[in-house]
């Protein structure tokens, strides 16, 4: 995700296989959606994708579905490169010395996309709306860092607005942070840090996330929930404009089916292939195959609300032995043909700071004599009951190596053990929210900015709006503050990954691998995949 940061699941949807008769039952066919499918700068080009787990809102959305459409739609202080680079977008400039006081001065000319000027107000609304604990926002958290958060963070607080935020004039606003943060002004290109306009405010949030108005490249166009949605050059943005009309994000049922569109020309991208497809796909499309190194992370997540799975020492033996037993190197050489990188820690190899010797990353490598001697020590503890199952979306290709995990859990640990399959990610997502789930579950993370602390913070920090698990650690949040605190570079990369070593003993999640990722594009169609895997819809051309 330019980030998005976001739990991610590998697009999916919910057309049927046989496409083209889904959408004739919609009121379309394929071939009239390929025939407006045109070439040149005004081509709409048609990507996989996956139904969003809620309404199109910036700082409600952490999943990959939502996430890529309204980073089309909104743009913020800064966008990030391909190479994950951050650029002024509507900033003039963002002014620091010390990483806690920090003044913004917007440009002038930029506007929403129902022609209202994009001011410091739109800014400073957007993010007291977010940090708000009463409006219940999934990415409350990225705004912690800001002074008087901890005033408005709780559901029934009065006090809605943050001492940090102060619109100067119309285009001029300042931030105060209740303690420098090394990572803040980076992280201001992500979504979540983008205005809304004064129409979200009157509309609410409901009704607006049906029919965003942003100030991005792209505008919307339409939404035909679990079938496709469809965004179009804004013409009126001021950044670089798409090279492309739009991008129609279709919703299919499977990898597989996706895959056949592509080979029959009926798809101009796909983003996440197959298993089917990984050894070949090289071959078959030839300079039009994509790999790239990419920060994202597969994982699952053994909440701290299971039985058996507490904060307490039997859980803490029990999510390591179960990820001591699972041999990483061989699910990724029999499943994805090597294209994966096995966990050694929390983040991904792709983000600069990340290390292959961390202490305690043991927990993370195959070993199964280790693995029943922690089981027998849990149930030493109290006895094991039941059986071990992990959620997973049935749609995003993700049976194989789940059924792979789990039959090495249960021929090493001699435990049931089996994987529990979902209709889509959105419902694993909502159980997780509501912490309802009664089993492990497929979870995993495409950053938003290129840092090891845009992967922790969310995921593992007591509170965070990802941290899916309930973790909580004092001695883990302490270092991290501390990392986020300190202005040298150099000593928050050591601090970072010395908090790693509490998260390989407990384990919050059972991380498997990061990605090389594989993509593929149509005849006559360029694209690019950019550095956390998504791809760089606004340079995608058709000739």
């Amino acid at each position: 995700m330019r980030k998005r940061s976001r739990r991610w699941s590998a697009p999916r949807a919910i057309l049927a296989a046989a496409i083209a008769t889904s959408l004739a039952v919609s009121g379309c066919s394929m071939e009239g959606a390929k025939a407006q499918n045109t070439v040149g700068p005004d081509a709409v080009v048609r990507v996989n994708s996956t139904e969003p787990q809620s309404g199109l809102v910036t700082t409600d959305t952490n999943e990959k579905g939502g996430g890529q459409v309204l980073e089309m739609l909104f743009d913020g202080l800064y966008e990030y490169t391909a190479d994950g680079k951050p650029e002024p977008a509507n900033a003039e400039s963002v002014e620091t010395t010390d990483n806690q006081n920090f003044l913004v001065k917007l440009k002038k000319d930029w506007k929403f996309t129902d022609g209202t000027p994009v001011k410091a107000s739109n800014y400073v609304r957007a993010w007291n709306f977010g940090a708000a604990g009463k409006n219940l926002q999934k990415q409350q958290d990225f705004f912690a860092a800001i002074d008087g958060f901890d005033e408005v963070k709780s559901t029934d607080s009065p006090v809605s607005e943050m001492r940090g935020l102060k619109v100067i004039d119309d285009y001029t606003f300042s931030i105060r942070l209740s303690a420098p943060n090394i990572d803040f002004k980076l992280g201001l290109g992500y979504m979540v840090f983008s205005p809304l306009p004064d129409v979200f405010f009157t509309e609410g949030k409901e009704k607006f996330g049906q029919n965003p108005v942003g100030n991005g490249p792209y505008k919307l166009k339409q939404w035909r929930h679990n079938v496709q949605l469809d965004v179009v050059r804004n013409e009126d943005y001021k950044g670089p404009k798409p090279k492309n009309g739009g991008i129609t994000f279709i919703m299919y049922e499977t990898y597989d089916a996706a895959y056949t569109d592509v080979l029959s020309g009926n798809l101009d991208l796909q983003d996440e292939l197959p298993d089917s497809a990984l050894r070949s796909f090289r071959k078959v499309f030839g300079d039009r195959a994509i790999i790239r190194p990419t920060a994202q992370t597969q994982s699952f997540v053994i909440p701290q609300f299971l039985d058996h799975f507490g904060p307490d020492e039997e859980g803490r033996l029990r999510r390591q032995a179960i990820s001591m037993s699972i041999d990483r190197p061989q699910i990724i050489e029999k499943v994805f043909q090597g294209m994966r990188n096995a966990s050694v820690d929390f983040t991904a190899k792709a983000v600069p700071g990340w290390r292959d010797d961390i202490p305690g990353n043991e927990t993370l490598k195959y070993n199964p004599d280790k693995a029943r001697e922690r089981w027998a020590q849990a149930n030493a503890i109290r006895p094991w009951s039941g059986a071990f199952t992990i959620a997973y979306n049935s749609d995003g290709g993700h049976k194989t190596w789940i059924d792979a995990t789990t039959n090495q859990v249960k021929n090493t640990l001699g435990i049931e053990a089996a994987g529990k399959p979902y209709a889509t990610f959105k419902q694993i997502r909502d159980e997780l929210t509501k912490k309802t789930l009664t089993s492990a579950g497929r979870n995993g993370w495409q950053g938003d900015y290129p840092t090891q602390l845009n992967f922790l913070v969310p995921n593992y920090v007591t509170g965070g709006g990802s941290n899916d698990g309930d973790y909580t650690n004092p001695q883990f949040d302490a270092l991290i503050e501390e990392a986020e605190r300190t202005l040298d570079p150099a000593r928050s990369t050591d601090l970072v990954n010395k908090s790693q070593e509490i998260l390989l003993r407990d384990l919050p999640i059972v991380p498997m691998w990061d990605y090389l990722q594989a993509a593929v594009v149509g005849e006559g169609v360029t694209g690019q995949l950019t550095w956390n895997g998504r791809p760089d819809y606004p340079n995608i051309t058709k000739e």
